[in-house]
């Protein structure tokens, strides 16, 4: 006999049948009043709210990163607006620099807008290296505040209001070299001699800016002043850059405030597609007597770049080597230095195993005068330059840290390890050379120039 299961659900009492709860199973038997009693055994019916409740919480988080992703992308929306806006005003100035020579006015109130920041942050280093303020940095900081409001002022006037500019600037440049060569750290020893006992501690590094080409991707080169000016060219600077190690063009400018604007009066070009090929490799060069002495690239010697004459002479090495490098970038091969006492250049050989070779080099004929064998081994060197006859070896202690640790004084034959740390600007360099001129130390970093003013013992 099949029986039927009523059950009373919910308010309305609606009937539901046994054939309702699908396959559950069924046992039935009479009571003690006659009455028909069924055992209904269900399956497990229990709704999952656990599983609903982390569906709802997945929902959620779903729906919060929904709406972090779409502010993103508004975000990115408005940053590409601000972007395109930009471009577009780049591409208004560049059609107003096209349309005449004129209008070439406007690019040099932004040059001069550029160099006013960049007088800010030299004048905020030097109170910074001081540890102090003091009423001339006061004074040149009133002084550009004055320039920038005077640029404001004339670039609504004609272009001959530009030279009127450029006297300012010149005389605010040489308060600013006053104020520098008046810190402790400047050189102690008359320009030229050598009545010192070496290099005591080097100055802070004064970084003027970044490359002429205004590349953070030339990170190979050098900048700096003739060693040994023929008249008239007492105040040129010399930079030399690339995007690798191998280099092709020299400029000039009168002057530092030149070098700064980027106003060269000299552009020489060391290789010529189907004419001459005088390029040359790594970044150990200097000028010397309106010379660039450098190392050349094929074949790999020696090479004196007349820059009046735009000749080139040459004179291979036999001894050295292409194969030991300094620490930080390959191809440095022969490094030219200047110092009181004339020309020099360190190479490696195989004979030497790698140490350094230390050579005097007679200017006119690129003969060797007179060699001397170091103990140093050249590719744990980063660099190195001369002072008074002195060979100094540089190496890295940190990214923010050099350290002078190596010496070799050819007037004595005698090499000394030592310890003079200076700060880097940045981590990688590739030029350091110094210059008897002026006394300072000449540094490529990382595309900036900068220069170091050498403090020396007293005799």
């Amino acid at each position: 006999m099949m029986f039927l299961l009523l059950l009373l659900v919910g308010p309305a009492h609606a009937w539901v049948s046994l054939e309702d709860w699908g396959s559950g199973s069924v046992e039935g038997s009479v009571g003690e009043f006659g009455q028909c009693v069924c055992n209904v055994f269900l399956p497990d019916t229990t709704f999952p709210a656990d599983r609903m409740e982390n569906m709802q919480t997945s929902s959620n988080d779903l729906s919060i990163e929904v709406k972090l992703q779409i502010n993103k992308v508004i975000s990115l929306k408005g940053q590409l607006s601000v972007l395109l806006s930009e471009l577009s005003n780049l591409t208004i100035r560049l059609e107003v620099l096209e349309s005449g020579p004129d209008k070439y006015i406007k690019l040099e109130f932004e040059l001069l807008r550029i160099e006013l920041r960049e007088f800010e942050a030299l004048v905020t280093q030097l109170k910074l290296s001081l540890n102090f303020s003091s009423p001339a940095i006061e004074s040149l900081y009133a002084e550009i505040r004055n320039m920038s409001s005077i640029v404001d002022q004339l670039e609504s006037y004609d272009k001959s209001n530009l030279e009127v500019i450029r006297i300012e600037f010149a005389k605010l440049q040489k308060k600013l070299e006053k104020c520098q060569d008046d810190r402790e750290d400047v050189s102690n020893a008359q320009i030229g001699s050598c009545k010192h006992r070496g290099i005591l501690r080097m100055g802070k590094p004064i970084i003027s800016q970044l490359n002429a080409n205004l590349n953070s991707g030339y990170k190979y080169g050098g900048w700096g002043k003739d060693s040994s000016p023929v008249s008239g060219s007492e105040d040129m600077y010399w930079y030399a850059g690339a995007a690798d190690t191998l280099f092709s063009t020299v400029t000039l400018y009168s002057d530092y405030y030149k070098l700064i604007i980027r106003q060269a009066y000299q552009t020489n070009q060391l290789y010529v597609a189907y004419k001459y090929d005088w390029r040359g490799s790594g970044n150990n060069y200097i000028v010397r007597s309106n010379a660039l002495y450098y190392q050349y690239n094929n074949p790999f010697s020696m090479a004196k770049f007349n820059l009046t004459s735009a000749t080139v002479q040459t004179k291979v090495l036999p001894e050295a080597t292409t194969r030991f490098s300094y620490h930080y970038s390959p191809n440095q091969n022969l490094d030219f230095a200047a110092d009181e006492s004339g020309l020099w250049v360190t190479y490696a050989t195989e004979a030497s195993n790698g140490k350094l070779v230390l050579g005097k080099i007679d200017e006119n004929s690129l003969e060797l005068q007179e060699v001397w064998q170091t103990s140093v081994f050249k590719q744990s060197v980063t660099n190195a330059f001369m002072v008074c006859g002195v060979l100094y070896a540089t190496r890295s202690v940190d990214t923010m840290t050099e350290e002078i640790f190596y010496t070799y004084d050819t007037n004595t034959d005698k090499e000394t390890y030592v310890s003079i740390q200076f700060e880097k600007f940045q981590d990688f360099y590739v030029y350091l050379d110094y210059n008897p001129a002026d006394q300072r130390l000449y540094m490529y970093n990382n595309g900036y120039y900068v220069y170091y003013n050498v403090k020396f013992r007293d005799a």
